[in-house]
């Protein structure tokens, strides 16, 4: 069959923005890129999985003329758009046209209509339609042959609306009282009034009686009470929302079969734009593993040619020629090197006395796996001048290792070498593994990446790319993609693992090059060189000391919670009357809701199904046992799986201990982040959680475990940045200081606080660090915004010096761009004066929040 997708361009635009938000994708020049990436992305899953024949971008024109004649504060209510959208649409004519797509407009008409008059025509000639949209407005437009085709959003899956699903949604017994419901409850996203004090539930309740708008006005006598004085009010304002409402289908625009016909892409405008927005893991699913992004003076573009079929079930193969003017990454194959191969006594003693006159020495370590603590050390590579580097391969055999390493112990233990490393965590663990530790100064290019640009990746083939405009070897190409089927190091024949090798050890010494006036001239040294560098060590002992567990504990509780496991299960199928699949939110809804019938008024999720999360079966818990022990059986059972189970099989075969791994550059705020497993999220608030943490031991009976903790540091960072007298002298008298703070906030002697006081308090305390305003306090809380922001004002006048502190700070980091830490890490907030409220807000939030955050960690 013939289909025809229409997508609605700034709908798609404004969600791929919003939904990246929290982490932007940003070129090397620093231009956001989230609204071009996941249009793009989404554009192209849609060719892929629906591989549709016919396709069109619909984008608004101008004002809505038609729209603004009949209400002149249509979508005026609505944020100016943000700057980094305004920028990328360009590139998302560019990118529509690069896939051979039209794009329709019409001047004097929206997105919308365009979309509503070609589906029309289309389904008229025998076409299947789909409105590619998540708006809801479109149900209006859907028939026999109209759909709306609402793409993954987040994690959903996507969702086709006909008929009968428009109908359920709302409600209502045929698509045209969409329009009927929008003109009685109005659109507060575009700005549409409807009838005051009518919501969604009240409309689709009126036209069930009554069927249709004008239906209910010509009734307004017969509705009693306040709801037909509301309506008589309203009587003006539901026609013309009404009108608003109203998509049409008679813009002229004309379905031009042979102009929507899907073909293949342009593809030298494709490799052009993906370049110029560095899309390199989207231009490799595309075009082939060989696309890749040089970054020289910001410059990019494709690396070799390419041969590859198109995604989209096409049969003609993409063949790209690089043009003239072409920056071609620079890879070992054309760059000048001399890497040596350092194999037996001789040339090691020579080597070590080479090394032994440097200052600086870059290095790297290849081993059988990622496990520091468990790997074996397949050899070494050193390198003191750019393009000149050195490969020591080692043995098999430990003993024989360690007689090897043994040469270089001189070096290791001068503290006169300062040693540069990528990641040189690993690479000290693995030779303390070993028995040989480094006394001198580390140099951690990953590290420094960090403190110069804290968002985005910094993995070594990435920063070559982007700094030096040279490709490194792929370790894939030596032993295979990751998974069952990936080799080990052992098997890489000496002349290609001493060139992989060595090369990594040289581009490390490199990139420290480019990175040193980097740190000066973003005022990062002092927070590298006094607090994350010399932290690797301390980091490197912690993970190389692990932690006893008890495992006999831990096999003897998973079996209590095994049974407990089946009691809460047990009574949830007695009190439900049917046994179905607990762990499905979708079966668990329909039995909670549709045959419980617990909540009449029970939430639904973007994809239809009920809401079942902690927070909704918390609220109903109080009142239906039910929901209480589905809470158990969840907490009991990720319990079993994530923790009392799952750490016996991360033992350390040769220690018996667990190992984690410490990240220093997760967090842009500098927070450590623990790895396989996450030993810093061990259960806490619950009995039956902290039980596990029995389980953590000491190694032997000649070791204890000691337990510490800051006391509310992020408050008394808050009092020390901010000076403020009536914080300050809370914590300096030793008072509890949520108890010191409900009674300034409430006027109150400290004798008279309540436990509730003291836990709003608490919320504010907190709040007040992450930028929390009275709307997410209210819903934190479980109170009326009014007195969220009663209690908010009163903290704010009793604690002046935070206010003023909370000022200062956002209006510091709109004049400098930036945020620090007292030990001077940074924050970059390219949004901080942006025009769009949201994008501003998400930035001042984390102005306030990233000094305080920054500084505790």
């Amino acid at each position: 069959m013939k289909t025809l997708y229409l997508v609605d361009a700034y709908a798609m635009i404004f969600r791929a923005y919003y939904a990246l938000m929290k982490n932007p994708r940003l070129t090397t020049t620093g231009k956001n890129t989230n609204a071009q990436f996941g249009f793009t992305n989404t554009l192209i899953e849609l060719i892929k999985n629906k591989n549709p024949t016919h396709i069109a971008v619909c984008f608004d024109k101008g004002a809505p003329l038609e729209r603004l004649e009949t209400y002149a504060e249509y979508k005026a209510n609505r944020e100016e758009t943000p700057e980094d959208i305004k920028i990328a649409v360009p590139d998302i004519y560019r990118i529509v046209e690069a896939l051979n797509i039209p794009s329709v407009e019409v001047a004097g008409f929206e997105a919308d209509d365009v979309i509503g008059t070609l589906a029309k025509k289309a389904s008229a000639q025998g076409y299947q339609v789909f409105m590619v949209t998540p708006d809801k407005d479109f149900g209006q437009l859907v028939s026999e042959n109209v759909f709306m085709y609402r793409p993954p959003y987040q994690g959903n899956a996507f969702e086709v609306m006909g008929e009968k699903e428009v109908c359920a949604k709302w409600e209502i017994e045929n698509v045209n009282q969409v329009i009927d419901i929008l003109a009685l409850m109005g659109d507060a996203v575009d700005n549409i009034p409807g009838i005051k004090g009518v919501g969604e539930k009240t409309a689709s309740k009126l036209l069930k009686e009554y069927g249709t708008v004008e239906n209910v006005l010509a009734n307004a006598d017969n509705i009693k009470g306040a709801m037909g004085e509301k309506i008589r009010a309203g009587k003006e304002s539901a026609l013309m929302s009404k009108k608003l409402a109203t998509i049409i289908t008679d813009v002229p625009c004309e379905f031009n079969e042979d102009e929507f016909k899907l073909t293949d892409w342009d593809k030298e405008k494709m490799v052009a734009i993906f370049t110029e927005l560095e899309f390199k893991t989207l231009g490799k699913r595309l075009m082939g593993e060989q696309f890749s992004i040089a970054s020289s003076g910001g410059q990019a573009d494709l690396f070799g040619n390419i041969s590859q079929q198109p995604p989209r079930g096409g049969v003609n193969k993409v063949e790209v020629e690089l043009s003239a003017e072409a920056t071609i990454l620079n890879t070992i194959e054309n760059v000048a090197h001399e890497y040596y191969l350092v194999d037996d006594i001789a040339k090691i003693k020579d080597l070590v006395q080479k090394l032994s006159n440097a200052k600086e020495i870059s290095f790297d370590t290849e081993t059988t796996g990622i496990d520091a603590n468990i790997c074996e050390l397949v050899g070494m590579s050193f390198c003191i001048k750019k393009a000149e580097a050195y490969y020591v391969p080692f043995p098999i055999e430990r003993e024989k290792t360690i007689e090897i390493l043994k040469h270089f112990e001189g070096l290791f233990n001068s503290d006169k070498i300062n040693w540069i490393g990528q990641n040189i965590k690993y690479d000290l663990l693995v030779l303390k593994n070993y028995g040989f530790e480094f006394e001198g100064i580390v140099f951690d290019t990953m590290l420094a990446h960090f403190v110069i640009e804290p968002e985005g990746k910094r993995s070594m083939d990435v920063l070559s790319e982007k700094y030096l405009g040279y490709a490194p070897v792929s370790i894939e190409t030596l032993i295979g993609k990751k998974g069952k089927g990936q080799g080990s190091m052992r098997d890489v024949e000496i002349e290609k693992i001493k060139e992989y090798a060595a090369e990594d050890a040289d581009i490390t010494l490199q990139l420290r090059d480019v990175f040193l006036p980097e740190l000066k001239k973003n005022g990062v040294e002092k927070v590298l060189y006094q607090v994350d560098g010399p932290l690797v060590k301390v980091l490197m002992d912690m993970e190389f000391q692990g932690i006893n567990i008890n495992e006999p504990f831990l096999k003897e509780y998973s079996k209590e919670l095994e049974k407990d496991i089946k009691i809460a299960e047990d009574s949830v199928y007695a009190q439900a009357g049917v046994r179905f699949n607990l762990a499905s939110p979708k079966q668990l809804g329909e039995v909670l809701f549709d045959k419980l019938l617990l909540d009449a008024k029970a939430k639904k999720t973007k994809t239809g199904q009920y809401a079942t999360g902690e927070d909704i079966l918390l609220k109903l818990s109080h009142q239906y046992k039910i929901c209480n022990d589905i809470l158990v059986f969840r907490e009991l059972s990720k319990l079993k799986s994530t923790y009392v189970d799952a750490l016996p099989s991360l033992m350390n075969p040769k220690t018996g201990r667990i190992h984690t791994t410490f990240g220093q550059t997760i967090a842009v705020t500098g927070r450590l982040a623990s790895n396989n497993p996450n030993l810093q999220n061990i259960p806490i608030r619950s009995e039956r959680g902290k039980e596990v943490r029995k389980a953590f031991i000491p190694r032997d009976e000649k070791h204890i475990l000691m337990s510490a903790d800051y006391s509310q540091i992020e408050l008394r960072i808050v009092a020390a940045i901010s000076g403020d007298p009536a914080m300050c002298a809370a914590f300096k008298q030793g008072k509890d200081i949520h108890t010191a703070t409900a009674s300034k906030v409430y006027n109150i002697e400290e004798s008279e606080v309540t436990k509730e006081m003291r836990y709003k308090a608490k919320s504010v305390n907190f709040g007040i660090i992450y930028g929390q305003g009275a709307f997410g306090l209210a819903d934190n809380l479980g109170i009326t915004r009014t007195e969220a922001k009663e209690i908010i004002d009163n903290y704010k006048k009793e604690f002046t010096h935070i206010t003023k502190y909370m000022d200062d700070t956002i209006n510091f980091a709109r004049e400098h761009g930036y945020v620090e830490t007292l030990m001077g890490r940074k924050r970059w907030l390219r949004d901080i004066n942006s025009s769009n409220f949201t994008v501003r807000g998400f930035a001042e939030r984390n102005a306030i929040n990233s000094p305080i955050q920054g500084s505790a960690a």
